[in-house]
């Protein structure tokens, strides 16, 4: 009996014993919640543990929950030994990084896929320490790609009873499943009964990726043709959510008409006669309706909607109406718009087309022109301006005053609307010569000379010519105008002359001169060779006419001085110098002269120590002696016809 209650004592006393020591023995391990990492990347999930004894003996395990909800192991080791399970998920790309005698182990997974988006069991072993286990939830995400917008091609009209679709938008190859938002301008559209239907349709991809694709439904309005639709793509990441938004498109409302809007597109402002006029009209619905143009009740054709009218006048002014037919409704709606166009007449001259005043009269001319708009006259002449306003006035008339004169009449306010009118005005009284710039021209005997007389006034002059001494004066030409004459003519000048332009009308006539003044020509000799001989006197029985052949030099132009005497005894002195050599040189082709010869020559006169010398002209029976400087003596002197040339 004893010995079974030591017995019972000492079993009682080791289940103690292990109670105590199981009481101060404990694991503890802690893990993350979730471990976040994109597709395709690496994942790291740490266990950290605590082991109070022999925490060399630990034994770690790791294991995964399936989508079935299945608990399989994936890996074993301790101090001594890792073993990674064969023919699992995971056999080939996972790796755990320490052991059992230390506090942290972390499991990596390589190249993570969307199957490997599992809960993860770390459990420890410590033996008489006990055990204890953790989990984590590894979430794997990927970003989808760029949303696509579509909108719809053709038109949504406003008169549909049920709502149509707008567009649709995809995103694909996202995980977790994006979700797709659709906004109008900056609202957001919510599934409506009967005005907004979003039909949203997801596609999980065989590579675990989802596309979502959505469709928007809406009841248009008029002002829909205005906003801007588009949708944005929400999703998860690592650490959070982003969102991407599409491209915006604009769809095309039909709504009916309610108004028109006609207009004047061509030309800007306003009208003129002679325009080509276009008119407009637009209506405020879509698509535009088929319009019908009227202008004063009469329906006209048009082209694209638009209505041309060319060539218009004020004829044309009136209201233009534009109808448009709704081809749904069946509607007519009208629009007008009025057209104005401006004009200005021809302008009427008083007096018109010519007139004629005489010289020192006065002219009052006008010039009027009617306009739907202010006006502005201006008078010109050889296109230079003389007056302003309507009226011209010439007084004390004069020549000048003579031409041609043109009013324009202007519109200020409208470019190209202008009209002008011509007046031809002639001044009546004696005809009046513009003088020549030199009356007095010097010419040259070769040349016939060109003179020109320039008359005017009214009736237009006649010229005539004359000369001084009966030249022959040819026409060359003459011009005429209506108050006007200009003649041109040859005069072939021999010496000078003076020639007179003589202009007349009905109302008298009057002259002009030229004085022509001959240019002389004179020559010089070439030297002749002296010869020295004794003076005798010599008897010329016969006349005789004596031609010297000399070299000449060019001739000189002289001009001529106002006196003729210097000239008159230059001329006089040069003929005495050429006839006394042809004498001379007459002499001593006879014989008359010794010149080196011998004997003794016999004198009619024994006048010792002079030469006699008798010369005759052909031309005139009056004798002419010259002494030896060359001058002429008067009959009287000259001593029964004898000259006297003394040494």
């Amino acid at each position: 009996m004893a010995l079974r209650m030591k017995s019972s004592m000492f079993v009682g006393l080791f289940l103690l014993s292990l109670a105590w020591k199981a009481a101060w023995a404990k694991v503890q391990v802690n893990m993350e919640d979730r471990v976040e990492v994109f597709l395709g990347d690496t994942a790291q999930i740490t266990c950290m543990f605590t082991v109070s004894d022999s925490p060399d003996n630990v034994i770690i395990q790791w294991y995964m929950i399936t989508k079935t909800n299945v608990r399989l192991r994936i890996y074993y080791g301790n101090s001594t030994m890792q073993v990674v399970d064969r023919g699992g998920q995971f056999t080939d790309k996972i790796s755990v990084n320490g052991k059992g005698n230390s506090s942290e182990v972390v499991l990596t997974i390589r190249d993570v896929k969307v199957e490997d988006e599992l809960e993860f069991i770390c459990h420890v072993n410590g033996m008489t320490a006990g055990s204890d286990e953790g989990r984590t939830m590894l979430k794997v995400f990927a970003s989808p790609d760029r949303p696509i917008i579509t909108g719809e091609e053709s038109g949504i009209s406003v008169s549909n009873e049920n709502p149509s679709k707008i567009g649709s938008c995809e995103a694909k190859n996202g995980y977790p499943r994006p979700n797709i938002t659709w906004y109008r301008d900056q609202s957001s559209l919510q599934n409506t009964p009967g005005e907004v239907i979003v039909v949203t349709l997801v596609t999980k991809e065989s590579s675990g990726l989802y596309t979502v694709q959505s469709d928007l439904h809406l009841n248009v309005v008029k002002k829909d043709k205005d906003s801007f639709f588009y949708c944005e793509v929400s999703y998860l990441v690592p650490g959070g959510t982003k969102m991407t938004e599409t491209n915006k498109i604009n769809i095309t409302v039909y709504y009916p008409t309610t108004s028109l809007d006609v207009w004047v597109e061509s030309p800007k402002g306003s009208v003129k006669e002679g325009d080509t006029v276009e008119v407009h009209c637009r209506a405020d619905g879509n698509p535009q309706p088929p319009f019908t143009f009227m202008h004063n009740m009469e329906e006209l054709k048009s082209e694209l909607n638009v209505l041309v009218l060319k060539d218009v006048t004020r004829q044309s002014n009136g209201n233009i109406t534009c109808t448009a037919l709704d081809l749904d409704t069946y509607e007519e709606t009208l629009g007008q718009t009025e057209l104005f166009v401006d004009y200005l007449d021809p302008v009427v001259l008083i007096p018109k087309d010519t007139h004629v005043i005489a010289q020192g009269e006065e002219l009052m001319a006008t010039c009027n022109a009617q306009s739907s708009l202010p006006t502005h006259t201006v008078w010109f002449k050889k296109g230079k301006k003389v007056a302003e306003g309507h009226t011209l006035t010439l007084k004390d008339a004069v020549f000048d005053m003579a031409g041609t004169y043109v009013c324009v009449v202007k519109v200020p306010s409208l470019e190209g609307l202008e009209t002008t009118g011509s007046l031809r005005v002639f001044v009546q009284g004696r005809p009046e010569i513009k003088k020549s710039a030199d009356p007095v021209q010097e010419v040259s005997p070769e040349k016939p000379q060109k003179l020109s007389c320039h008359a005017r006034g009214y009736p237009t002059p006649v010229i005539t010519w004359s000369s001084s001494d009966e030249s022959q004066i040819l026409k060359v030409s003459q011009r005429e105008t209506e108050d006007e004459v200009l003649s041109v003519v040859s005069v072939k000048v021999t010496s000078d002359i003076t020639a007179y332009c003589n202009a007349s009308n009905d109302h008298g006539t009057v002259s002009i001169s030229f004085n022509l003044k001959a240019i002389v020509q004179t020559t010089s000799s070439a030297p002749s060779t002296s010869v020295t001989t004794p003076l005798v006197p010599v008897t010329v029985v016969a006349p005789v006419t004596v031609t010297t052949v000399t070299p000449v030099t060019p001739p000189k132009r002289v001009k001529k001085e106002g006196s003729g005497v210097i000239i008159a005894v230059i001329i006089i002195c040069i003929l005495l110098l050429a006839i006394l050599g042809s004498v001379l040189y007459f002499l001593y082709k006879k014989g008359k002269l010794p010149c080196g010869r011998s004997g003794k020559q016999d004198l009619t006169k024994p006048n010792k120590g002079g030469i006699v010398v008798e010369m005759k002209s052909d031309n005139t029976e009056e004798a002419v002696l010259l002494s030896v400087n060359g001058d002429k003596k008067p009959p009287s002197d000259q001593g029964d016809k004898y000259m006297y040339v003394q040494k």
